[in-house]
C-alpha cells in the first residue's frame, strides 16, 4: 500500500522523465513481440537506464560476464533491447551497449515472468555454473552456438523451473543411462547436486538420467 506508493514516488522524483520515457518505449517494442508485459518493470527499467546513462557519461564501462548465456536462453527479450536501441539513443543520448542490453533484456523478461531481475539473475548464473562443470569434466570448451549446446542451456532452465514449481519429469532414464553412458551421467550428478545446493531444493531423482542424455549428445560430438 502506502510504503510502497511513497517508495516509488521517491524513484519518480530522482529519475529523469526521459528515461521513464525510453523505458516505456522499450516496453512498446517488447509488447509488439510478446503479448502482455507487466508494466511494473517500467521505474526498475527507468532506474537502470538512467543508471547505465550515467556509467557511460563517466566513461565506466560494466561488463555482463553472463551475456552468452542471456543470449540464448532470452533471445527474443534480446533482440527486442537492441531493437530499441536507436530509440533511446535519439530520446537520451545514450547508446546501449551489448553487454547492456542484456541487462535491459533481464527487465523484459521479468515483465513477462513477473520473476525478480535479480531472481533471473541468479538462474542464470547456476546455469552458466552448470556449463562450466560440464566443460570442466569434458576437458574442453562446449561450442556455444551449436544445436546440442542451446538444447543442453535451456534443458538446465527448464530444470531450475521445475526444481520450483515441483513439476515432474517421468522420464525414467537413470538406470539405462549409467549402464550405456557412465561418463555422462557421473557428470550430470555432479551437475545435479551442484543445482540443489544453489536452489537450496532437492530435484527429482530422474532429472539425472534426463540431463545425462543432453551431456552425452554434446560430448559425443
Amino acid at each position: 500500500g502506502r510504503e510502497k506508493r511513497s517508495s516509488a514516488m521517491q524513484v519518480v522524483n530522482n529519475i529523469d522523465p526521459v528515461y521513464i520515457e525510453a523505458a516505456g518505449r522499450i516496453i512498446q517494442e517488447a509488447e509488439k513481440v510478446f503479448d502482455s508485459v507487466r508494466r511494473d518493470i517500467l521505474l526498475p527499467l527507468a532506474d537502470h537506464i538512467a543508471f547505465a546513462a550515467r556509467r557511460q557519461q563517466n566513461d565506466t564501462f560494466f561488463a555482463n560476464p553472463l551475456i552468452q548465456d542471456i543470449k540464448i536462453l532470452f533471445g527474443k527479450e534480446y533482440a527486442v533491447a537492441l531493437e530499441s536501441r536507436k530509440m533511446v539513443e535519439d530520446l537520451t543520448g545514450y547508446r546501449i551497449s551489448d553487454d547492456e542490453a542484456g541487462f535491459i533484456a533481464l527487465h523484459i523478461h521479468s515483465g513477462l515472468s513477473g520473476e525478480q531481475v535479480s531472481e533471473t539473475l541468479r538462474m542464470t548464473q547456476i546455469i552458466d555454473e552448470s556449463i562450466q562443470i560440464i566443460e570442466e569434466c569434458a576437458g574442453y570448451k562446449l561450442q556455444e552456438n551449436s544445436h546440442s549446446y542451446i538444447r543442453l542451456m535451456s534443458h538446465l532452465y527448464y530444470m531450475v523451473i521445475r526444481s520450483k514449481t515441483g513439476e515432474a519429469v517421468n522420464v525414467e532414464l537413470n538406470d539405462f543411462m549409467k549402464q550405456k553412458y557412465p561418463k555422462a551421467t557421473q557428470i550430470a550428478q555432479i551437475v545435479c547436486n551442484k543445482m540443489e545446493s544453489r536452489l537450496h531444493k532437492s530435484l527429482a531423482s530422474d532429472e539425472t538420467g534426463f540431463l545425462a542424455v543432453h551431456i552425452q549428445r554434446i560430448i559425443a560430438l
